[in-house]
């Protein structure tokens, strides 16, 4: 007993509580540490560089994040770190952390490998003496992404692509808790990577949480093979900066000759003025992955798409909803089956996703499929390649008629998917003035978005067919 009793202490010695809250309920949310260690201060201190202008600051609507003291010039460097300060899965000597950590880490299926570097984050804020213990204190103590919204704001998404994610991510960390307490169950408490604490789905969803709101995914050369990896890992400071489609910043990265080990930079696009925010493109995304993994959404996203699925029998209802006469999107003719299996909408396991919104509008494969099937004759179809019956971009291909055809069913399928939300917008507009938690704020505000998007692809749709109809009729007077 007095043995064990030694054994417990040491671990006390040696390793962090990973406790940790598994809400979002706060627009801000605390960091781990209440007093955190000043993050500049450490970078420099690692021999790294931070502007003598750059600041941490509170952003009113991103939380904390990085802003400029005063004017910066353009092409200024604004922070850079040496090879050893950002946190990676492998350490410098190519091993990993922990070996068991590997054996975990191969079970994470690859569109989670946030939770691969998770395991690693999860470690070092368990143990006593961590290197990265100065960033690790200044990460936030929650998360408001939505694996930790109460039940009911997860259904309040009303939007059955994202909660099938969701629903998705949260089995994984149920499911991985297991795989995770099966591995450590036989291991000694001094060998343990966490020191003995229990690890649990709220655990490891705080830390898969941190690394997919803040990782970056960046090229790294190989020092056995001289090739370059993509290779995951998060930037202390540089991730504090918030995100714009259009950023005033962004990272650079050098290795060469001169540069043998990895510099990480952030850069200034333009010049930044005095109090300005810091901000990085975090991407194209649309708002289900901004959402997923950042915890917010975009107003107006101009990358935001809805998910349909290519179904024949939705499709033959919508046609005859939008007037269209005769549609045979169940029964194509074999030569419009032959283009169907090209675009990977039938024949064997073909894809049946298909996306309005975004840049496109309206999916090529979807609209190249309506051109195809609503045209009767396959000469008229058959002239063109699949890139122009996919284009938006080509003015009605198969002809006028056809192209007005196709558009009123989309709109039509707009209708359908609109009629899924149980709400509509100015219902939801009206519950958000009447003031609700952080997590339905952003669940109602999620679906605003999607139903506005649907709306928009609706209103341009119309107005592309008055032109349409314009045409014709200025070609049938002349």
């Amino acid at each position: 007993m007095a043995a064990a009793s030694k054994t417990a202490v040491a671990s006390l010695v040696h390793y962090r509580p990973l406790t940790c809250a598994a809400s979002a309920s706060a627009t801000h949310p605390a960091r781990l540490v209440p007093h955190a260690p000043d993050l500049i201060k450490w970078v420099r201190r690692e021999g790294g560089f931070v502007h003598e202008a750059v600041k941490i600051a509170q952003d009113g609507l991103g939380g904390l994040g990085l802003a400029a003291a005063d004017k910066i010039p353009k092409g200024s460097d604004l922070i850079a770190l040496p090879r050893h300060v950002p946190l990676r899965f492998q350490s410098d000597g190519g091993g990993v952390f922990e070996p068991v950590l590997a054996d975990l880490a191969s079970k994470v299926p690859e569109e989670l490998w946030a939770m691969k570097l998770g395991l690693k984050l999860l470690g070092e804020r368990a143990k006593i003496g961590s290197f990265w213990w100065p960033y690790i204190g200044n990460l936030p103590e929650t998360y408001s992404v939505p694996i930790f919204f109460p039940g009911e704001d997860i259904k309040n998404l009303q939007y059955a692509p994202l909660l099938y994610q969701v629903n998705k991510r949260c089995r994984f960390l149920l499911d991985f808790e297991n795989e995770v307490k099966n591995a450590l169950s036989d291991f000694n408490i001094n060998d343990h990577p966490f020191g003995g604490q229990d690890i649990n789905a709220s655990s490891l969803g705080w830390a898969m949480s941190a690394v997919s709101s803040r990782a970056f995914r960046l090229y790294e050369k190989k020092s056995l093979t001289g090739a370059y990896s993509n290779v995951p890992m998060m930037l202390p400071l540089i991730d504090m900066c918030n995100h714009s489609f259009d950023p005033n910043a962004r990272i650079v990265q050098e290795q060469g000759e001169e540069q043998p080990e990895m510099l990480v930079k952030v850069v200034a696009e333009k010049e930044i003025g005095a109090n300005d925010p810091l901000l990085l493109n975090y991407g194209c995304l649309n708002n289900d992955l901004f959402l997923l993994d950042y915890g917010f959404v975009i107003p107006s996203n101009q990358y935001d798409t809805i998910e349909l699925k290519y179904d024949g029998a939705l499709l033959d209802a919508a046609s005859l909803a939008a007037g269209v006469s005769s549609p045979n999107f169940s029964s194509p003719a074999p030569w419009q089956q032959e283009i169907l299996s090209q675009l990977n909408l039938d024949g064997d396991n073909p894809d049946l996703k298909v996306t309005l919104g975004g840049s496109d509008l309206v999916e090529g494969r979807l609209l190249a499929a309506l051109r195809v099937l609503l045209e009767r004759k396959s000469e008229s179809v058959q002239k063109h390649d699949l890139s122009t019956l996919k284009s938006m971009s080509a003015e009605a291909p198969c002809g006028i008629a056809t192209e007005v055809a196709a558009f009123r069913t989309i709109i039509a399928l707009c209708v359908i998917a609109l009629e899924h939300f149980p709400t509509k917008i100015m219902e939801d507009e009206s519950m958000l003035k009447k003031g609700v938690p952080d997590t339905t704020k952003l669940a109602i505000t999620f679906r605003i978005q999607k139903k506005s998007l649907i709306v928009d692809v609706m209103r341009d749709l119309s107005r592309r067919i008055k032109l349409l109809l314009s045409k014709e009729t200025v070609s049938a007077q002349g």
